[in-house]
């Protein structure tokens, strides 16, 4: 479930009057913008606001055309310009480091982005004096006054509480002073609402990337509800809210559940407990013995407790044809016919793409061997990268595309293993907890200069079920994964 969407459906139904059923007993709209209006005027008046020259010219009873949708009986369109005072901080040289002073008794505050985004009036350390405060007052703050972020993480407000320290807005500030403050939650919903559809409209995405400018904003539309369905329409968004947390919150326990239980089921598979064994199967030892002679056979019989009867235990190298660091390439600028597997080419989130590729230059290509051209079942282990080093991915020819082949860099190993072998299962093998903490321990290099030498794959013991197990290994594992996968995508629809 994309918990987003719901969010801002829910937000849409409430400013369209589809969240909860109207009233006719309640006062109109109408009735509450005149109340807001003769509040604007008495601001005016006292010398707390200033009327703009635009709203000088305008009727008293704007008639508002084009409107976005209809609103339900008793409900009023205005603009955001007549429920409110707006006001940017000061810019350029109005207001510069140089003019800070040291906080004192006689300091006047300046209120930063910061006091919006954590919504904490006391945070900041910078101040001026009194005659700057006096020349800049047309920016100063009141108690109950919207401070809105344009800077940083965008569109953040907050509402000054009463007992704020004296002070102004710097650039990155928006201030928004209400007429009349009982409008000042569906206020806040609708602006909120309204930032996130401006920001969907220019990116396609939900990130606000920029304030719309005074002219825009102001004669943004709002659908204004009666004020006892505002207190209704709250109540509600705030109810679906509070259930959209809780399934975010089970979603993302869901999610952790999922990853521990895929850990578990590759545990299981690689000590023999995800299935039961068939006696009929052909033991490991002799399977080894066959495809390797000379693999030297640590256990090859039950009385090894960590791994059942006809599983051996060897040495990663025994089972392999080729294993192996890749080589560092000339690279070509120009070129991009052969490609090159580096370390982000194994997806953080499973699997692998050549989209980041960087690629050879082609007068290179006689100086690498056949055998590290990349194959379906290589196994590939990131070796050198903070971060990144172990990650373990599979390897499918399906990738290369219209390209005739890809070779990796030095700072990936290549592990491909013997025919009757399950490259698979080796994957799993690698990829479980157990084996990624054993590379971990085996390191070498400074904190940031991690580096798996090739010698700890060669020597790593992997414990080998008979060939047949390994494929119903694999085969049971995936029908698991699969099942886990489903509930993932699930989750996301």
């Amino acid at each position: 479930m994309d918990t987003k969407k719901l969010r801002q459906k829910i937000l849409d139904l409430a400013i369209r009057g589809k969240l909860v059923p109207q009233d006719p007993n309640d006062e109109p709209a109408s009735v509450l913008l005149e109340r807001i209006k003769a509040e604007k005027e008495r601001l005016i008046k006292e010398g707390k606001i200033k009327r703009s020259k635009k709203t000088a010219k305008t009727s008293d009873t704007p008639h508002y055309e084009n409107v976005p949708f209809e609103v339900p009986e008793g409900w009023a369109w205005c603009k955001l310009g007549d429920l409110a005072f707006y006001k940017k901080g000061p810019f350029g040289s109005s207001l510069t480091k140089s003019m800070f002073v040291a906080q004192s008794d006689n300091a006047y505050k300046v209120y930063e982005q910061k006091n919006a985004i954590q919504k904490d009036h006391k945070l900041g350390s910078y101040f001026i004096s009194k005659e700057k405060y006096e020349s800049l007052i047309g920016f100063a703050v009141q108690p109950n006054d919207i401070i809105v972020s344009c800077a940083g993480t965008i569109g953040e407000t907050y509402v000054l509480p009463e007992n704020i320290r004296e002070g102004i807005i710097n650039q990155a500030l928006m201030l928004i002073r209400l007429y009349y403050r009982d409008i000042e939650r569906f206020y806040l919903l609708y602006f909120d609402f309204i930032l996130k559809e401006e920001a969907y409209k220019e990116s396609k995405g939900t990130a606000i990337k920029n304030i719309p400018p005074f002219d825009i904003l102001k004669n943004f539309y709002i659908p204004l509800p009666p004020l006892a369905e505002q207190q209704r329409i709250l109540d509600e968004v705030d109810n679906w809210m509070s259930l959209v947390d809780s399934i975010d919150s089970n979603k993302e326990h869901l999610e952790s559940i999922i990853k521990q239980t895929k850990s578990k089921i590759l545990d299981l598979a690689i000590h023999g407990k995800l299935l039961p064994q068939d006696p009929n199967d052909e033991p490991a030892s002799e399977l080894l013995k066959r495809i390797n002679p000379k693999a030297e056979i640590t256990c090859d019989n039950g009385q090894y407790r960590k791994i059942p009867k006809k599983w051996c235990v060897c040495k990663l190298v025994d089972i392999c044809s080729f294993l192996s660091r890749g080589k560092s390439p000339k690279y070509s600028e120009d070129d991009k016919t052969y490609p090159v597997f580096a370390q982000k080419c194994n997806l953080k989130d499973g699997g692998v793409s050549l989209e980041q590729a960087r690629f050879l230059d082609p007068s290179t290509i006689n100086k690498w061997n056949e055998v590290y051209k990349l194959q379906t079942g290589d196994i590939l282990v990131n070796s050198t990268g903070t971060g990144t080093v172990g990650r373990t991915r599979l390897f499918n020819t399906n990738c290369l595309g219209n390209y005739p082949f890809v070779v990796p860099d030095s700072h990936v190993s290549v592990v491909r293993v013997l025919k009757s072998i399950c490259p698979q299962y080796v994957y799993a093998y690698i990829s479980s907890d157990s084996i990624q903490e054993y590379l971990e321990e085996n390191l070498a290099g400074s904190t940031n200069q991690k580096e798996l030498y090739i010698g700890v794959l060669e020597n790593m013991h992997i414990y080998l079920p008979p060939f047949a197990e390994q494929q119903r290994i694999v085969a049971r594992m995936e029908e698991l994964f699969s099942t886990l996968d489903n509930i993932q995508k699930a989750l996301e629809a």
